[in-house]
Formats: structure tokens, sequence, C-alpha cells
């Protein structure tokens, strides 16, 4: 048996429990493995009955095995050999994934199908502890090759449950449901299963993988599609009233130049966001309204830096203080998050006190609101305006993707988001909060008048389309049944010549 060396098993993330497919090529390709492999095809009968058979199981993986593969052949999984880690009944184990997998795992690894390199512990909490990785060898990537099945044939299990609680180790907890999440399972379940009938890609992408950059500088690559675009809400501390964000979407992760090129059923679109978001609330329950920029602060308070520079150091250190628990943790999570290198990263607590002085005198509602650990409560509150928003544009059939405090939308729709986003922050803090159009080149909050974003709008309509793009659009409407076509008949996608 050969099987290559795992080179770097950090590079990896857990087995995802929630792949399905019912694809006939799939279980043509999971029925040869089972038989060959797994005592004749016969599953072993001994120990209590499962709900999710071993051969159903060996699907999973199979699948997550293959979804990793495409996504980064050197990815790898992680993956507990130990009982104990299981949880069939767990609410976070929708097709009850159990024990049974383990000897699943060693066959395959004993047949050659899996590249694999064992647990480690040194001690509890060990920042080095991590469980065993494993990976498509080369002898199941011919397999996957040669498979007449593709990445979006691929999809997620029925009943995954996306009202996640945590509690203060950030670990899942189980939860008793109640009416409330009830309504917010079925909210979200209404929103996910409109954005997987929605073609949601950019027009000048040729292979569907975009980059992204950590806050360390480092860069990945990110796969889009219907892999990446099931929404969860997570909430915190074992409380339903802590957090409550709403995460899963591929465009949260991508930056807003990427965001700007992104196409809703082949529609250009247009990104809005709230005016200082968290900032906005805290002026809200002051009774106050905030209408402004609330980083660009007066020149003659800070002169140390360029005015952009200063206005970027003000935005970063605000938000760290309004969430920190005290003005020490404040000013470390500073430097500690500034690229290394750099001068964030050594400024003194002497200059970070001047640049707080400063941002205090634009903003005095905000006084004695910092260093006050206000993100969960903050995250709970702009959680349920992005739910609110959802919700109104889902009745109506209408996709709109969140990044948290900003929404992009079909460009034609801007101006219901615009309203959409103002009665849902007055639903939730008492009085509709300021919105922005972003537009590509434009600075952060500034003013876009009805003549720039029609003539935005007009120069984006038919953006060029690459071939793997319309590759991609053509089989989304094979897939799913819906007829998108590239201008989808409307008379405002076509060109001049195509109307005549």
């Amino acid at each position: 048996m050969v099987v290559d060396e795992i080179m770097n098993p950090w590079h990896s993330r857990p087995l995802d429990v929630h792949r399905w497919s019912e694809h006939p090529e799939v279980k043509v390709l999971v029925d040869g493995l089972w038989k060959k492999h797994f005592k004749d095809g016969k599953p072993n009968a001994r120990g209590p009955k499962q709900k999710t058979s071993s051969k159903d199981q060996l699907r999973v993986l199979i699948l997550d095995l293959y979804v990793a593969w495409k996504d980064d052949p050197d990815l790898c999984i992680g993956v507990s050999l130990s009982s104990n880690a299981w949880h069939a009944g767990s609410r976070y184990n929708a097709l009850h994934i159990s024990k049974k997998i383990i000897p699943v795992i060693q066959t395959l690894r004993d047949a050659g199908y899996l590249d694999k390199d064992e647990h480690q512990f040194w001690k509890p909490g060990h920042k080095l502890n991590r469980t065993t990785r494993i990976r498509a060898s080369e002898k199941l990537q011919k397999l996957f090759r040669k498979a007449k099945f593709d990445y979006e044939d691929i999809g997620r299990a029925e009943g995954e449950e996306v009202i996640i609680l945590k509690n203060d180790k950030n670990k899942q907890i189980e939860y008793d449901d109640t009416p409330a999440t009830n309504r917010m399972r079925k909210d979200l379940t209404a929103y996910n299963d409109l954005i997987a009938k929605t073609f949601i890609d950019i027009p000048d992408l040729q292979e569907p993988v975009i980059e992204i950059e950590n806050d360390d500088g480092d860069k990945t690559k990110l796969k889009i599609g219907s892999q990446n675009t099931k929404t969860h809400r997570v909430f915190s501390r074992s409380s339903f009233d802590a957090h409550g964000r709403l995460y899963g979407g591929w465009w949260q992760r991508a930056n807003s130049a990427t965001r700007a090129r992104i196409t809703i059923d082949d529609q250009p679109t247009v990104e809005v966001d709230f005016v200082g978001l968290h900032i906005a609330i805290l002026y809200a329950e002051a009774g106050k309204k905030l209408d402004f920029d609330p980083y660009s602060v007066s020149r003659e308070k800070v002169t140390a830096y360029p005015e952009s520079m200063t206005r970027k150091l003000i935005k970063y250190l605000a938000l760290i203080a309004i969430n920190a628990k005290g003005k020490s943790q404040a000013y470390q999570a500073f430097r500690n998050g500034a690229p290394v290198g750099s001068f964030m990263a050594s400024i003194t607590n002497k200059k970070l006190d001047k640049l707080l002085d400063a941002f205090l005198d634009l903003n005095p509602p905000l006084e004695g609101k910092l260093f006050t650990d206000q993100a969960i409560r903050l995250m709970h509150l702009d959680g349920q305006i992005t739910s609110h928003i959802h919700n109104h544009f889902t009745k109506q059939g209408i996709p709109v993707l969140s990044v948290h405090d900003s929404y992009i939308i079909d460009c034609w729709k801007v101006d219901e988001l615009r309203q959409a986003m103002a009665d849902a922050s007055k639903a939730v803090v008492g009085r509709p909060l300021a919105t922005s159009i972003k537009l590509p080149g434009k600075e952060e909050y500034s003013f876009v008048s009805d003549y720039e974003l029609q003539t935005y709008i007009e120069n984006n309509l038919n953006p060029p389309r690459c071939d793997g793009y319309v590759d991609r659009l053509q089989a989304f409407e094979k897939r799913t049944g819906r007829d998108i076509g590239p201008y989808d008949g409307d008379p405002r996608l076509m060109d001049a010549e195509e109307q005549d």
C-alpha cells in the first residue's frame, strides 16, 4: 500500500457530517467500494441498530473527501477516532453519524484510499493538540477523476441544524426548542431554500475560486458555489440573548471589491451599508441620530498620520474598544491584530489614548460605552436586524445577501432595500438607522447621488461573461430547472442591436 505523507496536518477543516447526494453516480462509486472492501457488501450486524447504516456513513465520508479534494488537494479533514467523540443523537448531527464511522475510516485506510496523519495530544488545552487528519489518497483521487458526478451534485442533508448555540468555550451545546427557536429555524430555512434556487456568481471568474486574505496577510483560495451558500445563526454564552449573527455565505469572506462583481440570477448588484452600525445603535440607545461618518475625526486633534490612515486607525481602535472588557485588553488586541512589522504593532498606549480621545470628542454619546464588553449584545441586535431584512425579501422571493452590517441585492431593488433596512433597524432599536450605498472607488460612507447610482447600474448592466461563468449558469439551469439565460428576456440587459 502506497500513500502520500501529509506535509501540513494543520491545513485542515473538520469532517462535515452533513454532506449528502442522491446522484446515481454517487451511488455507483459508494456501492463499488462497499462491495469490494466491506465484508463482501454485508453490514456488520453486531451491536445496537444504527439510525444511519455504515454504508450511508461511508457515503457521507466519501462525499466530504471529494469536496475537500475539489477545494484543495492538500486540504485535510480532521476526524476523531475516539468512540466518545460521536453523538448520533445530537441536533447537530442530522444524519446520525456514529462511532460506526471509525471502522469505515480504518477500512478505507487499510485499502489505501486515505492518506492519514495520527492525532496529537500533549496535555489538556495545549495549542498543539489535534485530531487525526485524513484526505483522499492518489488511489481514491483516481476514482474521483473517473466519477460521473461533480462538485455541484453534492448537497446538504435535510434537517441540518441552522440555529446553533455555543457555550463560553465556543463549543456547540444542546438545547430545548422554544417558539422563538422554531420561528428562527423556519425563517432561516425559507431563506436558505430561496438562496439554493438562486444563481450567485461572478461573470469574469473563469474558475469558481476567489482569493481571500486573513488578518495576518496570508492568502487562501475559496471556492464559490452551492457548497458555500447555506446560512446558519450562531448564539453564544449558552444564551439566545447573546450574539445571534448569521454566517455561511461565501460572499461574507470576500472583500468589498470582489463583492461588487457579484451577480444574482445574472443581474448586477449593489451593496448598501449601515453607517457605523454598532456606533449607530449606541447613538440610538442614547436617543441620538448618527448620520455622519463617526470615524472622520478633526485633523486638529490628530496630526501624526495621513488623513486616510487616521480614519482606518480610529475605526479599528474604536470597534475594539467598544467590544473589549478593559482598556489594556483592547490595546493589546489592537497591537496583536496589526500586520507583522507594521507601525501599528508597536504604537504606544499614550498614542492610542489620544486617538480615542479624538474619537470621543466627535462622538460624545459613546462616553462611558468603551471597554464595556458590548460586542456580544450589539451583534445580537444586528442579527435581529438582518433577520428582519431577510424575512422581508424572502417572503417576496427576492434574494438578498448579508454581510453582517451590509446587504447585496439586485441593482434595481436598492431603494426597497434601503427602506427595509430603515424599517428593520427601527423595529429593533427604536429608530431608523442611516444607510450608505457602496460603490467601487468611492470612500466608505461617501454620498452617492441618484445620478451616480444610475450611471453605475447602466455601466454594469451587461458585463462580459467568461466561458466558465456561462458554463456554470447553464449547469445551474439544468440542475434546478430554472431558465435564467444570459439576459432572461429583460431589455435592460440586452444590447441595443438585440432590442431592435
